[in-house]
């Protein structure tokens, strides 16, 4: 862990009230996908009581050359700022963090329950996989209420599409609120959803990521089926 400066490269929107933002990534910088970095704001125009720093999942895997991050975009300082800041902008980087990593053991499968922005670490997982050719068994289970809230869906489409180990299960909880068409899965991540897709419940190892009541909820769903606490690695965000 340490601490670097990078360049505020470019930003785009990827779903509805949710941007990402992609930084040059220092020379001497090195991570493992799913990790995270504290993203620092230097000298900003503005401020609040909520501070010029916050940690971001690096949503980028680590082949790729830039680092991206990617949020809900909530009327803070810290997000007026960053949204606006002119292209070359520097901010300080402290990290990598964290151990929501993809485990070496590739005979047993991994499961990603993810929610809204939740899907950050594992799209870098997946786009890791991906590079790599790891022989792992991924199945994502993506949850939004609507296709305009979720980021990166087409990516991850394609995704599965080029890795044969890899399994993407989105499901759209509020699909009366949406303009769009959707022929996928509606309910919530539950424990019948799960079990049509994941055969041998004992097998994976289990990673979560989202809002914490989601984070809670998962938890409990996979205790309640006999996982143990060492198979179950989460992450909560807090959508400051």
């Amino acid at each position: 862990m340490s601490i670097h400066e990078a360049r505020l490269m470019r930003r785009e929107t990827v779903a509805e009230g949710t941007m990402a933002f992609y930084f040059s990534k220092p020379s001497a910088f090195r991570h493992q996908a799913g990790q995270s970095v504290l993203l620092k704001l230097l000298n900003p125009p503005e401020t609040d009581s909520e501070g010029d720093a916050r940690t971001f999942t690096i949503a980028s895997a680590p082949h790729e050359a830039e680092l991206m991050i990617a949020t809900r975009m909530r009327d803070t300082a810290f997000k007026r700022v960053l949204k606006s800041a002119p292209v070359g902008t520097t901010v300080r980087i402290d990290g990598p963090n964290g151990e929501m990593v993809l485990h070496d053991d590739s005979r047993r499968p991994a499961v990603f329950l993810a929610g809204g922005i939740g899907i950050t670490p594992f799209l870098a997982m997946a786009r890791h996989a991906a590079n790599e050719r790891l022989p792992h068994r991924l199945h994502l289970f993506y949850s939004n209420r609507r296709p305009e809230d979720a980021a990166f869906l087409a990516e991850l489409q394609q995704l599965e599409q080029q890795n044969k180990n890899f399994r993407l299960v989105a499901t759209m909880t509020e699909m009366s609120k949406s303009a769009r068409k959707w022929d996928g899965e509606t309910s919530l991540v539950n424990a019948a959803l799960v079990k049509r897709f994941v055969r041998d419940l004992a097998a994976p190892i289990y990673y979560v990521a989202g809002p914490p009541a989601m984070v809670d909820a998962m938890q409990d769903m996979l205790r309640g089926d006999g996982i143990a606490d060492g198979a179950i690695r989460s992450e909560e965000f807090y959508g400051y």
